[in-house]
């Protein structure tokens, strides 16, 4: 196999997982903006995830998130998904919404608090297994916002304890994927802030708990990829959620604000071994003012872009460099790969696929936005809380 057919099969094998509330309306803290033809039920959701991996090749899993999709029945929905060619992918928990979170869900101070927010987590861990779903995704916004307002030390136990909670509970082929972020809603202390206290709480809970890097969720200037290289080396990396942000989390789309941090992030997850299934690739992100469909296969064709440069590296070359301590070389070799235009070499991937080689233009061809837009009237729209 030559090096180009070798790096086209790795694309075509590749897997993005879609959000299913990238599919909803969403906004800001200000105003959430309706669309019309938005899905107004899980199974609408998959109708359009589907289409995505319809065009695309490569989205063939969908993320759910409790309780904005439950379902009377999981195993039916997971059924469905099969029927229109994916399958449910992660289960995301929700313990962020509701009035008894205030001081937190797992870490709050009162234990019939911390007692529904396990039992919620508990209740995902059975969902994954009507759904078939490998992946449990946590993210807590728990924190504090004063000093003195509580236990630093002692929210940490708490955390502890209910991960200990859910590893017991988890199947022998499922994961915690555990995720940070370094602030919001808490200003103060966040209980989950970094990838230090996440490596913590996974390392001690062993091989089931991974921890997911939310490439929105770091401080200006934060090297995501030396992040990435180091879970690699430890076999912690379990996941990514993808998007873009300019200030803070703002979940714009993937490669939008820096696509050269997306390929120096892929470009670890290749020279470190990551690029496999052990390593969940997933979308986080908002379609807040551009359409939903379009803008998803936008993004996964932004996070194939940046693969395919990561895996057009010259790995002899830039070792030779970095031995004989060519500075310039080595980034040389780097920059290469980066400024390669690999549209072309994608095209060709699709088309060995029996893909249309524009994703986007095939997707407004199909007719799909107008055939949405004049059934789905009516109901309630999904969105944030729904």
């Amino acid at each position: 196999m030559t090096a180009t057919s070798a790096v086209k099969a790795a694309l075509a094998a590749q897997a993005i997982e879609t959000p299913s509330w990238a599919y909803g309306n969403s906004g800001t803290r200000f105003k959430v903006f309706a669309q019309p033809g938005v899905p107004r039920s899980p199974q609408e959701k998959l109708e359009d995830a589907a289409q995505v991996h319809r065009h695309t090749g490569v989205a063939p899993t969908v993320a759910l998130h409790i309780p904005w999709d439950r379902t009377d029945d999981y195993a039916a929905l997971a059924r469905f998904a099969e029927d229109h060619g994916v399958r449910l992918g992660a289960i995301n928990a929700n313990v962020f919404q509701e009035d008894d979170y205030k001081l937190g869900s797992v870490c709050n101070p009162d234990p019939a608090v911390r007692r529904k927010a396990l039992d919620h987590l508990l209740e995902c861990v059975d969902i994954m297994d009507a759904t078939g779903s490998r992946d449990l995704k946590l993210w807590f916004a728990d924190g504090t916002n004063y000093p003195g307002q509580d236990d630093i030390r002692g929210r940490q136990d708490r955390l502890a304890e209910a991960l200990d909670a859910v590893c017991a509970r988890l199947g022998e082929d499922q994961r915690m994927l555990l995720e940070y972020k370094f602030f919001e809603p808490a200003f103060y202390t966040t209980d989950v802030p970094d990838w230090g206290t996440a490596y913590a709480h996974c390392l001690r809970l062993g091989p089931k708990a991974q921890v997911v890097v939310d490439t929105g969720h770091h401080a200006p200037g934060t090297n995501i990829e030396f992040i990435v290289a180091l879970l690699l080396r430890e076999g912690k990396l379990g996941g990514f959620d993808f998007n873009s942000r300019f200030y803070a989390d703002d979940d714009l789309m993937v490669g939008a604000a820096d696509p050269f941090q997306l390929f120096r992030i892929m470009s670890e997850v290749v020279a470190g071994g990551g690029y496999g299934p052990q390593v969940a690739f997933m979308l986080d992100q908002c379609h807040n003012i551009e359409p939903k469909i379009p803008a998803i296969i936008r993004s996964v064709m932004n996070v194939q872009e940046a693969t395919a440069k990561a895996l057009l590296v010259d790995r002899e070359a830039l070792a030779k460099a970095q031995a004989e301590g060519d500075v310039l070389q080595a980034n040389a070799v780097v920059m290469d790969a980066f400024n390669t235009d690999v549209r072309p070499l994608l095209a060709e991937v699709r088309e060995d696929m029996g893909l249309d080689p524009d994703p986007v233009a095939a997707y407004h061809r199909s007719g799909w936005a107008q055939r949405i837009t004049e059934s789905r009237k009516g109901g309630q729209q999904a969105g944030w809380g729904a």
